[in-house]
């Protein structure tokens, strides 16, 4: 699941839309943002196994501190405490410390059982990545739904919010069908390597956010 990571963090704008994208995205991505420095530290590790599942060769050995549902909800508590800390919007807040632990439910989805709900805990996933077209169909419609409601609650005030927006989609768009469409990684070091590439889509999301107003709700 990559796309529809993001397209809980642009849907999660019209629940708190005081939030910066950038905040959301990072919420909504964390497990993926520490898992690859967890595994260039040896604390987590994958493999390399063509064939596992029709979507991605990754064989998911142990990512108990990014991936298990306790730590997500733990590091969820955390990131909303953080930012209730820093700008007292408790609404906000809770909505970030949601988006965190969304990443495990999300990835339950289309991961094989591989997902732990506590650290060395059994273990969890409903497969749907042993489905090419069942997995292209979920992901696409969360990110399109996702866009839908981020613009439905933002518009841009500026060209710099079209064309720092649209771009970072288009771009995602495409990371994902390379990840899926594409060769295998040649070993695990440049799986986490690559990875770390995710931490450039929060500054980004917060930069295009930043030149985007929010839309104000009427209730009749």
């Amino acid at each position: 699941m990559l796309l529809g990571h993001y397209a809980v963090a642009l849907a999660s704008k019209r629940a708190a839309p005081k939030a910066s994208l950038g905040t959301l995205v990072f919420a909504a991505q964390f497990a993926d943002l520490i898992w690859p420095i967890f595994l260039l530290i040896g604390w987590e590790q994958v493999r390399i196994l063509p064939g596992i599942t029709r979507v991605t060769p990754l064989d998911f050995v142990g990512y108990p501190y990014s991936h298990s549902l306790l730590a997500q909800a733990l590091w969820g508590f955390a990131i909303g405490a953080v930012y209730f800390g820093i700008g007292r919007e408790p609404r906000g807040a809770a909505v970030i410390a949601l988006c965190v632990p969304s990443h495990w439910v999300l990835d339950y989805l289309v991961h094989r059982p591989d997902l732990p709900l506590v650290p060395g805990g059994r273990l969890y996933g409903l497969g749907l990545w042993n489905s090419l077209p069942a997995t292209l169909a979920v992901e696409l419609s969360l990110f399109t739904i996702g866009i839908g409601l981020y613009q439905t609650r933002t518009r841009a005030k500026d060209r710099a919010g079209h064309y720092a927006f649209w771009p970072l989609l288009i771009l995602l768009a495409l990371a994902y069908v390379g990840s899926v469409f594409g060769p295998p990684p040649p070993n695990e070091r440049v799986i986490a390597v690559s990875a770390l590439a995710l931490w450039l889509t929060v500054p980004w999301a917060a930069w295009a956010d930043r030149h985007r107003s929010t839309r104000i709700s009427r209730s009749i």
